[in-house]
């Protein structure tokens, strides 16, 4: 089971929408994936038109009660799940204060069911607390949706630091595959030095014993797309509210990269609409997979 922490400790940068977009995109390609909702927002919950009710177990229940995973995860679209959040999980952090070993309870909860999907995909938190520190030692990969603006790269160091803090104390496994770029304009100019600032910064670690030693920028970019903001409001991925647009596309092409497909291999009809115009060969190089 592949688990893939979304995390960047600043908001607006598409996060969430990455997390629910990219999911989705994989459970169209044929996998069985479950996202899990960590942010008291709940927001990937109500993207996918799910909203915490009396007597629902949530992320909240896992944490705080030890319930059991497969009574908090319901499935939301073919192949996808989700186990929501609700605003009682910003309890948490005050809840589990005083517990030993609470930045690994929710490890020990994924590992007891180790091939319930193919695929988990975490949404962090913008934040780096106990509910982020859980994320990063659950899974054995980072993927970091990045904003091209200056203050969104200024910030990196201090996540990568938070990183290599992670996996020398908590989980060795921890890697960061990759940086993918979103609510991108790829030509403008500043997009272009971003690019080339990050593609130096991420070359000179490769010599280093980090966990972002062997990290990738994905060669996907995701556009600045008004139906990716809109899909929310409807309950839906981008997959179902508009599968011909930019943002479908985009996402299809970041899934194909990360889980190294081919177009030619996607499973579903939606899917194959939104890479239909990509041929194996122009087709984005695959992510390097943690390991």
């Amino acid at each position: 089971m592949r688990k893939i922490a979304i995390l960047n400790q600043k908001g607006g940068v598409g996060k969430t929408t990455t997390s629910v977009n990219l999911a989705a995109a994989m459970a169209g390609a044929g996998k069985k994936v479950c996202l899990l909702d960590l942010d008291p927002q709940a927001h990937a919950s109500t993207h996918l038109g799910v909203t915490a009710t009396r007597g629902m177990a949530t992320l909240y229940d896992m944490l705080v009660r030890l319930t059991p995973w497969e009574k908090a995860r319901l499935q939301v679209e073919s192949n996808l799940w989700i186990t929501p959040a609700a605003l009682d999980l910003a309890a948490a952090e005050v809840e589990l204060s005083g517990v030993v070993g609470r930045e690994m309870i929710l490890r020990d909860l994924l590992n007891a069911e180790p091939d319930a999907f193919d695929v988990l995909i975490l949404d962090c938190a913008p934040s780096l607390g106990v509910l982020t520190l859980n994320a990063l030692t659950a899974v054995d990969e980072v993927i970091i949706p990045l904003q091209p603006h200056f203050l969104a790269l200024h910030g990196l160091g201090k996540l990568l630091e938070t990183t290599g803090i992670v996996s020398k104390r908590l989980n060795q496994a921890l890697k960061v595959s990759g940086v993918v770029l979103t609510l991108c304009d790829p030509h403008t100019r500043l997009a272009q030095e971003i690019v080339e600032d990050l593609t130096g910064f991420l070359e000179r670690g490769r010599s280093s014993r980090t966990p972002w030693a062997a990290t990738k920028l994905c060669t996907t970019r995701i556009r600045r797309n008004i139906k990716l903001a809109e899909c929310p409001s409807f309950g839906k991925s981008i997959f179902s509210y508009a599968p011909t647009c930019h943002g479908a596309e985009d996402h299809a092409l970041l899934a194909q990269e990360i889980l190294d497909l081919k177009p030619a291999l996607m499973a579903t009809s939606t899917f194959e609409e939104s890479v239909s115009r990509f041929s194996p060969q122009t087709a984005p190089a695959p992510l390097a997979k943690a390991g």
